[in-house]
């Protein structure tokens, strides 16, 4: 493409553009011309951008398209529609259309915990390398400091304190995915050898029922959320490698969208599983009781995923924004 051929050719339109935007009111003849221009810049720049990419041209043409596209399409305002449109439908969809990334990735983790708890467990001299005898024996008695743990202060405060770590944890996976997924193996890594630690020294002690009627009851859902963010920051990471048929800048819009989505649902999800932890964990219901609560939320949560996120899959939402609230594509030159 010769660019200053092309600028020649097509300034008069941009500048008309510009002036049609300018103006307060617009009449019928007008408003349609200045979507048709709208549409002739977006496509303009499109064509920019592929064949022949100028820093200042393509500046100022996006500035125009920004402005057209919201004197076309106005301004729109969230309601509380869009937020029981997002609960019963984006959000869902956006989990269930991640499933083939998350659930292997909590299929592993959960393996590689295992692993980790079998080799604490059975393996004194690495118990030593984490703590003095006395040390784990206090961690490890009947009302020693993992039980303590879940009651050590005010309910309330604790589902608060434990709500912001989780999310913090869900967030870092979803946001730092995008630099090739290794962060979310670092987080998810952490995460899973705390987890190993804990069942390890508590299985050497002989209180393993007692670790597991701790930790199932927020656990299950807790861990499930992670392993959302995780899997859905891995996905995200892999769309910077292979975007597939979209371009990568278009790739990563959607995905990113999603993801900034799917972190807001997940906070909902990780509260439930905070004031679990805090009134239910440390409650003096029997075990039982307790992880039959916890597997409860858990079934309620994938049924709300499979049930309702896939029937809405299956009617094409994504999770992402409506296609009328995106940025206009237009086709681009090979």
């Amino acid at each position: 493409m010769d660019l200053d051929v092309f600028v020649s050719a097509h300034r008069a339109e941009w500048d008309r553009l510009d002036a049609l935007l300018q103006r307060r009111r617009l009449n019928g003849a007008e408003a349609d011309e200045l979507v048709a221009l709208y549409q002739r810049t977006a496509t303009h720049l499109s064509l920019i951008q592929s064949s022949a990419p100028d820093p200042q041209l393509t500046g100022r043409l996006s500035q125009l398209v920004a402005r057209a596209r919201s004197a076309v399409t106005g301004t729109r305002r969230a309601s509380w529609r869009d937020v029981t449109h997002f609960l019963a439908y984006g959000f869902p969809a956006a989990v269930y259309r991640s499933r083939h990334w998350w659930v292997p990735t909590a299929l592993l983790s959960t393996l590689v915990a295992a692993l980790f708890g079998w080799w604490i467990g059975t393996h004194p001299e690495v118990q030593a390398s984490i703590a003095a005898p006395d040390e784990l024996r206090e961690l490890t008695r009947p009302g020693g400091q993992y039980e303590t743990y879940y009651s050590s202060h005010p309910a309330a405060s604790f589902a608060a304190q434990v709500w912001t770590n989780n999310a913090q944890a869900a967030a870092l996976c979803l946001v730092l995915g995008v630099f090739l997924g290794l962060p979310v193996l670092w987080v998810l890594l952490t995460n899973m050898l705390n987890l190993g630690v804990g069942f390890g020294l508590m299985s050497s002690a002989g209180r393993l029922d007692t670790f597991l009627g701790l930790v199932l009851p927020h656990g299950l859902l807790e861990l499930t959320a992670v392993f959302v963010a995780a899997g859905t920051g891995l996905r995200l990471g892999w769309t910077v490698i292979d975007p597939g048929p979209r371009t990568r800048r278009t790739a990563l819009a959607e995905e990113g969208r999603a993801a900034v989505g799917m972190a807001i649902g997940l906070a909902l999800v990780l509260f439930i599983s905070g004031a679990i932890e805090g009134f239910v964990t440390p409650s003096g219901l029997p075990t039982w009781a307790r992880i039959t609560i916890g597997v409860a939320a858990e079934l309620v949560f994938l049924a709300y995923v499979y049930v309702l996120g896939g029937r809405a899959a299956r009617s094409g939402t994504t999770g992402d924004l409506d296609a009328a609230e995106r940025s206009a594509t237009v086709p681009t030159a090979a």
